[in-house]
Order: structure tokens, then sequence, then C-alpha cells
């Protein structure tokens, strides 16, 4: 696979005023290569959005260069760059019926009108909406609005494609549909996907590559297993897994093997994040997925009082009180006697050490 996109020191500085400049990209870098499927997660200000409007020409960098095919294209009208970009909104045109949404940008680089029926007509094979070619936008659902704008990039024939959070407008049910389209329509055609979200399950389960920004810097970047369970610092572990973070004191340092100590309670964890070094004494964020936590019927030695639960049909979230700290517990309501725990009750914990990791304060 071949480097199709690459960003080189991109940094954007917008000037609210004299006295107030805000940098949304920090000297950023990006590779992206050909057929992949990419992702910038982060929260709302990282510069990601700011980073895919560079890229499809609609803002400019205040410095820093865009390579798409070897082609430098900082200088490159939006039309000119071969990318195409299905909004957050879908800026569908609501006077136009599905067929004429589509076609919009074919009769706008003039091509004869025996093409823009052909062309129309893959596209709406390819994401599902033939026979919905005379309805306008407000006649279709939330879905079927977006698949429309998908298939109109994908009928300019673009070598990429931008999503700005495209599935944030839609419900739970819906948005796992159309993940699964996207997916689906990337991968028989090979288009190279610079996907925008803040959304971890999304990223998690979409990508070939992950790009985790915050402050217009990229913190971490990796394949989704990589990145979920080889955080790097605090930050990762909580944004992409919603850790639980406790205050400890590294007590023995053996090789990678660390024995931390929270309050009376002694674990062992094995170092993931080998850039840190460790003495003994440090205090430390012992970090524990939910999921590393198991509730036992039989007695353990670790023992919690429930705070708070929700319960979400498959599994129930609880917030537990344990050693001075909350923690979050997710167990499955799968397979039989199943009990639901309520406020109040103490319940028994068991730990997997395994997905234990730890990191300076």
């Amino acid at each position: 696979m071949n480097e199709y996109l690459t960003l080189s020191n991109l940094t954007k500085i917008f000037n609210s005023s004299q006295q107030n400049e805000v940098v949304a990209l920090d000297q950023f870098n990006l590779t992206i290569k050909k057929g992949e499927f990419v992702t910038l997660l982060g929260p709302s200000g990282c510069g990601k959005t700011t980073a895919l409007r560079i890229i499809a020409g609609f803002e400019i960098p205040t410095s820093g260069e865009i390579y798409i095919d070897n082609q430098n294209v900082a200088n490159l009208t939006p039309d000119k760059r071969n990318t195409a970009m299905v909004f957050q909104n879908y800026a569908l045109f609501p006077h136009l019926t599905v067929y004429e949404n589509i076609a919009y940008g074919l009769k706008v680089r003039k091509k004869p009108r025996d093409v823009i029926r052909n062309d129309v007509a893959m596209a709406c094979q390819v994401v599902n909406m033939v026979g919905l070619e005379g309805r306008y936008p407000g006649e279709l659902s939330g879905g079927q609005q977006q698949r429309v704008a998908l298939a109109r990039a994908l009928v300019l024939k673009p070598k990429m494609i931008l999503f700005d959070e495209p599935l944030s407008n839609l419900d739970l049910k819906l948005r796992l549909q159309t993940r699964i389209e996207i997916k689906r329509v990337q991968q028989m055609l090979g288009i190279t996907v610079l996907y925008v979200t803040h959304d971890q399950s999304e990223a998690l389960s979409m990508s070939d590559k992950i790009i985790l920004m915050n402050h217009g810097k990229v913190v971490q970047s990796g394949v989704p297993e990589e990145i979920y369970n080889n955080p790097i610092n605090t930050f990762v572990a909580d944004f992409i897994g919603s850790a639980n973070f406790i205050s400890a004191i590294a007590d023995e340092i053996e090789g990678e093997r660390i024995t931390v100590r929270v309050g009376g309670r002694i674990f062992v964890v094995k170092q993931k994040n080998s850039e840190d070094q460790y003495e003994e004494g440090d205090e430390i964020y012992l970090s524990i997925k939910p999921e590393a936590i198991d509730i036992c019927k039989e007695p353990t030695d670790f023992i919690g009082i429930v705070e708070i639960k929700f319960f979400l049909g498959s599994y129930t979230e609880y917030k537990l009180e344990f050693e001075g700290s909350f923690i979050n517990v997710y167990q499955s309501n799968r397979g039989e006697n199943i009990k639901i725990y309520k406020p109040g009750d103490r319940v028994y914990l068991r730990f997997n050490h395994d997905l234990f990791s730890i990191y300076k304060k």
C-alpha cells in the first residue's frame, strides 16, 4: 500500500483578535495509505475538524504541507483535490429529489446526461437507495438522507472521502446500521477514508488506524487494539476506555513487574508504558478498566459498596466505593441467576491484573 495523504507540520492559528490567538493545529503530522480507513478521534475543540477542512481545501493552513497522491495541493481549490466530503448535517438541497441531489456535482462538472444517469444509478445501487430516486430529502429518514449524502460523494469517483462526524444526528440504531453501510462501501470500493468523530465506539469498530488528538496535536496513533489495550498516558486511558484511576504507591520494582499499594491492598502490575521510569515510593495512578473487575458471589478479599447502578440491557454498569475511591464496573447480564445489585449492597470483587496500567502523577 502506498502513501496517499501526507500532512507535514501542519499548523492552523485562528486570530479572533490581535490579543487572542487560537492554535487549532500545532505541528500536526499524518500519513494515510491508499485504501486505508483512518479516524481522527478526540474531544470537541481538539482540531480534528479543522484538519479535515484544510485537507478538503475549505481552510487555509497557517503553515505546513499537504500532499495528496504525491502532489502538493496546498494551493489547489477543493474541486482540484479529487476528494469528496460528507458533512454532519448532510447538506442536501431540500427542493431537489434524491436523483437531483446525487447528480448535482456531475451537472456542475458538465458531464453528459447519459453519463450522469448511469453514474447516479450505480451510486444508488451501492448505497441501497434504488427506488427512492424520486423522493425529496424531507420524505426520507435520517439514515436514508445520510446514504444520499454518501452517494453524492461516491458519484464523483473520488480517491478519498472525508467524513465530518456523519452519524452524530442519528439515533443509536440508525448509527449502528449506517456505520455498517459506510464500512461496507469503503471496503467494496477500496476508497481511502479519513473519518472524524468523538465517538470512541465508532473509531474502534470502523478504523484501520486511529489518530487520537488533543489540543491540536497527536497524542497516540495506532490500530484500535493497540490504542485500547496499551494507552500511553492517562488522557488516552480515560478517553478511549473510561478507565478507573486510583491513587497508589509504587512499593517494589522488579523489571517490568511493579508491586503497587492502594491503602492496605497490594496489586502486582506489568508495566506497559515503558517510557515512564519508576522508583520505589513514587506516587502513581493505577488504571483499571471496568471490564477488568468482576463482581463475584463467592467471598474474596476485596469488597465494594454499590453507590449507583445503570441497567443497560446486555450489561449493568455500577459505580462502587472501593478503598476510598469510586470505580466503575461492568457486569454482563447474560447467563443464569444473574443478580442485579442495588445501592448500598456490599459486593465481592475479583481483579484481572493483566488489564491494569500505571502512570506517573
